[in-house]
């Protein structure tokens, strides 16, 4: 592990900086802790904003922008082979030098202020101030909340910076873009926060309370059609003849996936019940005139369960649920097709959302988005190769594949098109969680490299209401889909 020298604020360092150094340390490297001299306290104003806010969300402990006690100094008595400068304003020094640009700023807080004004902040790792070598595009989950927003920011400059730091480990540290103009910390960002956050979050508050104190936090609907010509991802447009999985309002139908088993089609999905606050997987069975049955649950846990994914392989029938509350992605096989099913064997340990399965030339792998500790869980792409299905599972070198709210989050199974050519639905959560679904081809994938082009949007069109979707799947004839609909409490109605 090559020596690295960590510059962080002698005094107002957040815990962000922090967690940066332990996170590295945890890793092995050797690390020395040196101190900029100049304070780099936030506005008590700012402090007081962010620590109401998560008093009204029920957040306890300090967030990442709270601030910390001193991160003690400790030198090392050796020569460093890089610099991570967390101030991003240390002195210009001949050891290779990595910073964090938000927005093109060195301050940290003007993410805080990007994050008030309702913006979607980038995050740049740049070397010696010249080039770009990483970039993060951190989804922003609770948007109608400036200190939430920016726990999900400042979670994936942990992310980032981390990343970076092994890539320059690795000698796989590349680019060629030339880094942001950086101005240095100014006076003028603490006032713009006071302007964004009194003339943009708080209204935004207020408004989310009401829709809040009226509606649903969320409610999805799923779509279905049968067709036996081309389907979403091949037109890239939902198009018509859609219908809607019907749902009494005291719970909703979501992440569905079609499953054709002995020539009848069949429909897993997440199976929300409002007042239990966490999901089941249920079924619905079509009957031979493609009309739908009642849900029925198949599959509860102690934790919530979503994006069931059903598949066949060794002449077993599986399913590869979403379980990141639980901690561990574990793997069901079908004991009595639909509706037993039996753990078989933990995949991967942690917060790992949205698995999805692909055979590719001799070996398994699995996509997935990796929460990495802190803020959302849609924006860090993780992937995972094995050559058995139950396992053991290792980790892509690479990972962190990317970090990117546009379309890091798998929503749906790997696609195969005609010509051989394979796609991966993916969300979009530029609008927000539900936002919108993307479709990347994968372009490259072994051990070494994963590669994946930048998302084609799907378009909205055609006679689906709910144009925010998320999922989409398809068996045979049958094509579903979900969307996110505007439903009053104690009611179905919209």
């Amino acid at each position: 592990m090559p020596p690295i020298d960590i510059i962080v604020p002698q005094s107002g360092a957040r815990n962000w900086q922090m967690i940066v150094v332990e996170r590295l340390r945890a890793e092995g490297y050797d690390i020395a802790v040196l101190h900029r001299p100049e304070p780099a306290n936030w506005p008590a104003a700012v402090n007081a904003a962010l620590a109401f806010e998560r008093r009204i969300f029920r957040r306890t402990g300090p967030g990442l922008a709270a601030p910390t006690a001193e991160i003690p100094a400790s030198p090392g008595n050796r020569s460093a082979a890089l610099r991570l400068d967390l101030t991003s304003d240390a002195a210009p020094s001949n050891v290779p030098t990595i910073t964090l640009a938000f927005d093109g700023s060195r301050c940290d807080l003007s993410a805080a202020v990007a994050v008030a004004a309702g913006k979607l902040p980038v995050i740049e790792a740049v070397l010696d101030r010249k080039t770009v070598v990483g970039r993060a595009w951190p989804m922003v989950d609770k948007r109608e909340s400036a200190a939430l927003g920016l726990e999900d920011v400042l979670a994936r400059a942990i992310t980032l910076a981390v990343s970076a730091v092994r890539a320059f480990a690795e000698d796989r540290l590349s680019g060629n873009e030339p880094g942001p103009a950086t101005a240095p910390n100014d006076d003028g960002t603490a006032m713009r926060f006071a302007s964004a956050y009194l003339t943009k979050a708080l209204p935004r508050l207020g408004r989310e309370a009401i829709r809040r104190a009226r509606f649903r936090h969320a409610h999805w609907r799923v779509g279905y059609r049968f067709t036996g010509g081309p389907g979403v991802a091949e037109t890239g447009r939902l198009g018509d003849g859609w219908s809607v999985l019907p749902d009494r309002g005291d719970r909703f139908y979501a992440d569905p996936f079609a499953f054709e088993w002995q020539g009848r089609p069949f429909v897993f999905v997440e199976d929300y019940p409002h007042a239990a606050g966490k999901a089941v997987i249920s079924v619905v069975p079509f009957d031979i005139d493609g009309v739908p049955q009642e849900a029925r649950v198949v599959l509860e846990e102690a934790h919530h369960l979503s994006y069931p994914q059903v598949f066949e392989h060794d002449g077993a029938i599986w399913m590869l649920p979403e379980a990141s509350s639980g901690g561990k992605l574990t793997l069901y096989r079908a004991t009595a097709f639909p509706d037993r099913w039996a753990a078989e064997a933990v995949l991967i340990e942690g917060e790992i959302s949205d698995a999805t399965l692909l055979e590719h030339e001799g070996l398994l792998w699995l996509f997935a988005t990796h929460r990495d500790g802190y803020g959302s869980t849609s924006d860090t792409l993780v992937v995972f190769s094995s050559t058995s299905l139950t396992g053991p599972w290792m980790a892509h070198p690479l990972n962190p594949i990317l970090i990117d709210r546009r379309g890091a989050r798998p929503g749906g199974a790997f696609i195969r098109n005609p010509e051989g050519r394979i796609f991966l639905p993916v969300q979009d959560g530029t609008l927000g969680y539900g936002g919108g679904l993307g479709l990347s081809e994968l372009l490259m994938l072994d051990r070494r490299t994963v590669r994946l082009s930048a998302p084609r949007p799907v378009a909205a069109d055609g006679d689906w209401p709910y144009p925010k979707i998320h999922t989409l799947n398809r068996s045979g004839r049958l094509e579903v889909i979900d969307g996110i609909a505007a439903v009053r409490k104690r009611s179905g109605r919209q």
